[in-house]
């Protein structure tokens, strides 16, 4: 619900931003208590502008806004510090995230749960690279997956509700959920790995304790969750997935 009582000091990442005229900005914001909303930046293109060293992707910033129309007015901004600007690979992942929220999440849905495991992984991604990065990765999908309903339990059979075989295959599919799969199937984890990292999700702390799980099965759950997530985004590649494969084709 839109509001147009101003918000203050709101813990807050930019997702994107566009031109809106020759000074101006719109962002698209992922905020902690309000969800994603549109805001615009007034003047934040101008060298003279406060705003125009801080709507930085992938930085902790505190905003301030207000207004009662579908892209509300930007107040004030401050940033929070704590890393650097990622480059290369780790500024991809960043934008990949930030495609992720911009493309699954509703406007104005608040995720305070979700917001504190993105705000743990752009952490991560300012100093972490190779399996360390991607095994946050993808602990960041499947909290996404859960906290936006998409996610089916992972120690039961979809169809059935049955329990896993410990030892039997079964792979995560669109619109089919967990499902027994052929052995052989390289793209599928045994059942008492799926029970782990279902275990894990619901721990007390579970962007940790899922990060742990998914570095046990990373080759096997990579290409499982891509389908997943490509089949609720509605496309082929998420636009920064394919930035990505060309980048590595030169």
């Amino acid at each position: 619900m839109v509001t147009s009582k101003r918000i203050s000091d709101e813990p807050s990442y930019v997702l994107h931003r566009y031109d809106w005229s020759e000074s101006s900005l719109i962002l698209e914001v992922f905020t902690r208590h309000h969800g994603r909303i549109a805001l615009v930046a007034k003047g934040a293109k101008r060298p003279s502008s406060s705003f125009r060293p801080i709507l930085l992707p992938l930085q902790p910033l505190h905003l301030s806004f207000g207004g009662d129309a579908e892209i509300r007015t930007l107040k004030g901004a401050e940033w929070q510090g704590g890393h650097v600007m990622p480059c290369g690979e780790a500024l991809m992942s960043g934008y990949y995230l930030n495609e992720l929220l911009l493309t699954l999440l509703a406007r104005d849905d608040p995720h305070p749960r979700l917001f504190d495991v993105y705000a743990i992984v752009v952490q991560v991604i300012a100093s972490e690279h190779g399996e360390a990065l991607q095994s946050a990765l993808r602990a960041f999908e499947l909290l996404l997956l859960r906290e936006i309903g998409l996610l089916p339990l992972l120690d039961a059979q979809t169809m059935t509700l049955l329990g896993l075989d410990q030892q039997a295959r079964y792979s995560l599919v669109p619109e089919g959920g967990l499902r027994q799969t052929n052995a052989a199937d390289r793209a599928s984890l045994s059942g008492a790995q799926w029970v782990a990292l279902q275990q894990s999700l619901l721990n007390t702390a579970p962007f940790t304790a899922t990060l742990r799980a998914c570095s046990e099965v990373m080759a096997e759950l990579k290409p499982q969750l891509r389908t997943l997530l490509n089949y609720h985004c509605g496309v082929t590649n998420l636009r920064t997935r394919q930035m990505m494969i060309d980048l590595q084709s030169l």
